[in-house]
C-alpha cells in the first residue's frame, strides 16, 4: 500500500509540475477583449438599409428638378422621406416619397391587387400600383430588396394617374442602383 500511495503522490506532483510549468511563461502584448471565433457567431443587422439614409437618396435622385430638400415624413420618420415640388406658373406641383422598409416583402400590403402590375426596375422585381389610396394622380412602385425588405416610391400629382406612374417609373429607375443589391 505504501508503494501505491507513493506512486499516486509522485504522479500528482508530476502533473502539478507540468501544469505549473505551462502557466509560468509570460505572454507579451496588451490584453484584448474576447472576440467571437467566427463571423457566424456575430448576429448581423437584419436591416439592409442600415447604411443608407432615405432623405439623402431622395435628394440625390431629385437634384436639379425644382424639389426642395427631402424631409422625414410625419407618420414614419425613421423609414420615409418626402419632397414636395410646388406648382409654378403652368407647371404642376408633385410630391415624391421614398420608403425603405426592412422585414417587409415587396408583395406585402397591396391594397388593390386588381389594378397592380408586376414588373421589374432594372431587373429588380417590383409592383406598380396606380391610385394606391383610391386617389387619382397617385402611383406607387415597390421594389424587392433581398432578403426580405422593400423600397417604395410614391408619386402624387394634381395631374392624371398615367403621368404620376410615368414619374414614379422615372424616379424608381433612378433610385434602384442606389439600393442594396439583391
Amino acid at each position: 500500500m505504501k508503494t501505491s500511495r507513493a506512486k499516486i503522490t509522485l504522479i500528482a506532483l508530476g502533473a502539478l509540475g507540468i501544469v505549473a510549468a505551462g502557466c509560468s511563461s509570460p505572454v507579451s502584448g496588451t490584453p484584448q477583449p474576447d472576440k467571437p471565433a467566427s463571423s457566424a457567431a456575430t448576429p448581423k443587422s437584419g436591416n439592409p438599409f442600415a447604411a443608407r439614409n432615405q432623405c439623402a437618396l431622395l435628394d440625390q435622385i431629385l437634384t436639379g428638378q425644382g424639389f426642395p430638400k427631402a424631409t422625414p415624413t410625419v407618420a414614419q420618420p425613421e423609414r420615409a422621406c418626402a419632397s414636395q415640388k410646388p406648382s409654378v406658373g403652368t407647371e404642376r406641383g408633385m410630391d415624391v416619397s421614398l420608403f425603405l422598409q426592412e422585414d417587409r416583402l415587396y408583395t406585402d400590403t397591396v391594397p388593390h391587387p386588381e389594378t397592380a402590375r408586376r414588373g421589374d426596375i432594372n431587373g429588380r422585381p417590383s409592383i406598380e400600383e396606380p391610385e394606391p389610396q383610391n386617389s387619382p394622380g397617385q402611383c406607387d412602385i415597390t421594389m424587392a430588396v433581398e432578403p426580405h425588405s422593400r423600397a417604395s416610391l410614391l408619386v402624387t400629382t394634381s395631374l392624371d394617374t398615367k403621368t404620376a406612374c410615368a414619374a414614379a417609373e422615372k424616379y424608381a429607375t433612378a433610385v434602384e442602383p442606389l439600393l442594396p443589391k439583391n
